[in-house]
């Protein structure tokens, strides 16, 4: 089959199924505000090479410019052997076939795609796992991975968001270098919300700054620790009956949302996954 008559199909088949949720609508091909800022000062000290956009490569061989992508959102590498967490959305349109694929960064050279393996997915609390192969960590990439927290976010926490996004989403290619948003901000508060059509309400965090369509998958980290405390997962609208919202209408004033870290470890956990937590900060010394 063609590639691009592929995509269509895919693209058909995610429709029909975004069509059944009565408040949850999912956009998985958001548009992204080019060069967003951050909302207040954003933490440079949380490595982006944890960070990869996930796509869909449409060309079988490669331009002047790269191979061509379709941009879906992001996920990161939470080890060494090569192991991602998204929003389990993001890869709901592989679910009828096509390779899904991760741009990783290397130093000193473009972009490359890499291969992502989904090895499971929990629909219910919208997180899923991937696996990249060949393994960048064993390559010449320039990744690294991201800790998992023990402890749960906190209302008045504060939180950094970090995701990467395609210069031109609308004809992205692996020469180009993916863009970089950091936004800053606090956690709110938590909701309860139907992530997935017939499935019990599951808990979601509000974070004090909206988000860009297109970060969905993306870490939310605890600014003390550095670890992930959640997954973006969409725009919060109250108007739509508490319901959270990935909406290609761009709303100021709606709050970010994001997915608990507790579901995704669960989600490890029955995979027998490791993962790693942030290290305690060293203790001082006593004075003299």
């Amino acid at each position: 089959m063609h590639l691009e008559t592929l995509l269509h199909r895919m693209l058909q088949n995610a429709r029909m199924r975004v069509a059944c949720f009565a408040a949850l609508f999912i956009a998985i091909f958001g548009i992204l505000g080019i060069g967003a800022s951050s909302e207040g000062p954003a933490d440079d000290t949380v490595p982006s090479s944890a960070v990869c956009p996930i796509v869909y490569q449409l060309d079988q061989s490669p331009s002047s410019r790269g191979y061509h992508y379709s941009f879906f959102g992001n996920g990161f590498f939470i080890n060494e052997q090569g192991y991602l967490l998204t929003a389990a959305h993001v890869v709901e349109t592989f679910r009828d076939g096509g390779q899904p694929y991760i741009l990783v960064s290397r130093p000193n050279s473009p972009p490359r795609l890499v291969k992502a393996s989904i090895i499971a997915v929990d629909s219910e609390h919208d997180v899923a796992i991937l696996r990249a192969t060949p393994n960048p960590f064993s390559g010449k990439h320039n990744v690294t991975f991201l800790p998992l927290s023990s402890d749960p976010a906190t209302p008045g926490q504060a939180v950094l968001a970090l995701s990467l996004h395609p210069p031109k989403q609308q004809n992205a290619n692996t020469f180009q270098v993916p863009r970089e948003d950091r936004f800053s901000g606090e956690v709110l508060s938590y909701e309860s919300t139907q992530l997935e059509k017939s499935a019990p309400a599951a808990e979601v965090f509000l974070l004090s700054h909206p988000v860009n369509l297109g970060q969905s998958g993306s870490p939310v980290l605890a600014v003390d620790s550095r670890a992930v405390v959640g997954l973006v997962e969409g725009r919060w609208l109250r108007s739509s009956g508490l319901s959270l919202a990935k909406s290609s209408t761009p709303s100021a004033s709606a709050p970010g949302a994001a997915v608990p870290i507790r579901y995704a470890i669960a989600l490890l956990q029955r995979q027998s996954i490791s993962w790693h937590t942030a290290q305690p900060p060293p203790a001082s010394s006593p004075a003299h």
